[in-house]
């Protein structure tokens, strides 16, 4: 069965959790089996959903082979919890599902997941539309947000160009200093912006909450690095513990070591790896943070443009938290280095050190608050890809950082203002944005919102191809949807009665005799014919 990529996009991991439902459920071949001397029909055995559903997770672009039995089993173990499937007595409820010979079959409808309904607050918040400056696209700012200064090319040549003859009279004007405060704005406003950009969404709505993002964060993840662009923290009390950083240290450097002065024994490295793993796997959150999840996991949809997914992530990393950022730094060259040392044994007998590593530590990375749906699998597709772009990915976007800078400096140059310029003047002079209350923001909105609702009405009113059922039919649903504004169309009854004239009814008398005469058979006419 065919399966299609879901790309980047708002509750993508809902998407795959239902996508994943269906093509199990049409998919998974059923059949008669016969248990404690009882045949049953339409069922399977545990075993070979297991089977199935592994092929299935390997073959589909939006998980890949790097799927392993153990995730497909706990997938299924969901599965029964959430009643996507039921064992063959139509039990469900708990994750006692094993990899053995249980009939279990699926109930008449599986529940697919509504999309989440996501209300970030816009208290002090209001849509800011500018001209573009590159790629820079309107986006939803908060108050004294600094408005960007872009002139087209004829309002360049008509403030800066000289008349031919003439010189005329100008002045230099000095702009005023951009605060910090604004700095970090304008970092934030164009970081989320270029993120939009990459991922091809119209809005970045549902997929995170600016308000919450911490634009400090940016700035100090863009220029407070080291000369291998690890973060660097100022305040010591967010650094890793010394015996974390110790071990870490010694496993990336193997056999070199590092500062543990403990005594080589047989199977050492592998007591290194397990003190380094319980210290992140105890962590509450992950690294990639909670409020981020359905960011990364959009841009698994992303994956196989493998240039546009590496700047998606460049952009995505910078707004982590400056000990988060510094912390993915550290424990993904751990891993890398692990993964290209040809000189460390194999740190479990069952599988090689690269998988080792993204099973791991990729819940440690990324994982849901709730830990619900498809955690496993998703943390495993981003985390792997992660790790062998580490080196591009943990980099300070350089596209970015340049636009930005830009920008900057085009704010902070100084203006030349020619004599009868003053015209144009409410174009440069304006340069922060008013603030508005709460109560005026809904007010406009609500204004603002009314007029194509108006006009909207007019056009059904004015259609002459609509019956007259159907015009009624359609002002009654506008009636329902927009009340206050069909209320202002018509105020009464009699306006309302004004747009379908009634049709003259017959006289009950008239209607009395044409029921009271008798009925009297066809009679032909005489022939006109002479």
């Amino acid at each position: 069965m065919e399966d299609r990529v879901i790309g980047p996009g708002p509750y993508r991991a809902t998407k795959l959790w239902n996508e994943t439902i269906t093509l199990f459920r049409n998919g998974m071949p059923l059949r008669r089996h016969r248990i404690h001397f009882r045949s049953y029909d339409g069922c399977f055995t545990a075993s070979e959903a297991v089977d199935w559903l592994h092929e299935l997770l390997r073959r589909n672009q939006n998980f890949g082979p790097e799927v392993t039995k153990a995730q497909t089993l706990q997938l299924l173990k969901k599965f029964l919890k959430n009643h996507v499937i039921e064992d063959i007595k139509g039990r469900w409820g708990n994750e006692d599902f094993q990899d053995n010979g249980h009939l279990y079959r699926f109930p008449p409808s599986s529940p697919l997941k509504p999309y989440p309904k996501k209300s970030y607050c816009k208290e002090n918040a209001f849509t800011l539309k500018f001209p573009k400056l590159g790629d820079y696209e309107p986006v939803v700012l908060q108050d004294n947000a600094v408005r960007p200064l872009v002139l087209n090319s004829e309002d360049w040549n008509k403030r800066h160009s000289i008349a031919i003859g003439e010189v005329p009279e100008c002045r230099l004007v000095h702009r005023k200093e951009i605060s910090s405060r604004n700095v970090e704005q304008i970092w934030k406003t164009m970081t989320l912006t270029n993120l939009q950009k990459i991922l091809g969404l119209d809005s970045l709505d549902g997929l995170l909450d600016s308000h919450s993002l911490n634009s400090k964060n940016i700035l100090h993840n863009v220029y407070k690095v080291n000369k291998q662009g690890v973060v660097i923290l100022e305040d010591k009390s967010e650094e890793l513990p010394h015996w974390v950083l110790s071990a870490m240290k010694c496993l990336a450097n193997w056999p070199n070591g590092g500062e543990l002065k403990q005594p080589m024994y047989p199977g050492f490295e592998r007591d290194v790896l397990k003190t380094v793993a319980d210290y992140f796997q105890k962590q509450k959150e992950p690294l990639l943070t909670f409020k981020l999840y359905d960011t990364f996991v959009s841009i698994l949809g992303l994956l196989q443009k493998q240039q546009v997914a590496t700047e998606a992530l460049q952009v995505c990393c910078l707004l982590l938290p400056r000990d988060n950022r510094r912390r993915l730094q550290l424990l993904m060259r751990m891993m890398t280095k692990i993964c290209r040392n040809i000189e460390i044994p194999p740190l479990n007998n069952a599988i090689g050190n690269r998988t080792l590593m993204v099973q791991t530590f990729s819940r440690c990375i990324l994982r849901s608050e709730d830990e619900v749906d498809l955690d496993e699998l998703l943390a495993t597709k981003l985390v792997t890809f992660m790790m062998d772009n580490s080196d591009e990915i943990l980099k300070v976007p350089g596209k970015l950082q340049t636009m930005v800078e830009e920008h900057l400096s085009h704010l902070r140059r100084v203006q030349i203002k020619y004599a009868g310029a003053d015209a144009d003047a409410s174009f440069v002079s304006h340069s922060y944005c008013k603030r508005i209350s709460k109560e005026e923001f809904e007010e406009q909105r609500t204004s603002s919102a009314q007029v194509p609702m108006a006009e909207l009405l007019e056009e059904i009113i004015k259609d002459t191809e609509l019956s007259v059922k159907e015009k009624k039919k359609k002002l009654k649903q506008f009636q329902q949807s927009y009340p206050e504004v069909y209320r202002k169309r018509f105020p009464t009854v009699e306006s309302e009665k004004s747009l379908f004239p009634e049709k003259p009814k017959i006289k009950p008398q008239l209607m009395f005799f044409a029921l009271k005469k008798p009925f009297q058979p066809f009679q032909r006419t005489r022939s006109f014919r002479t």
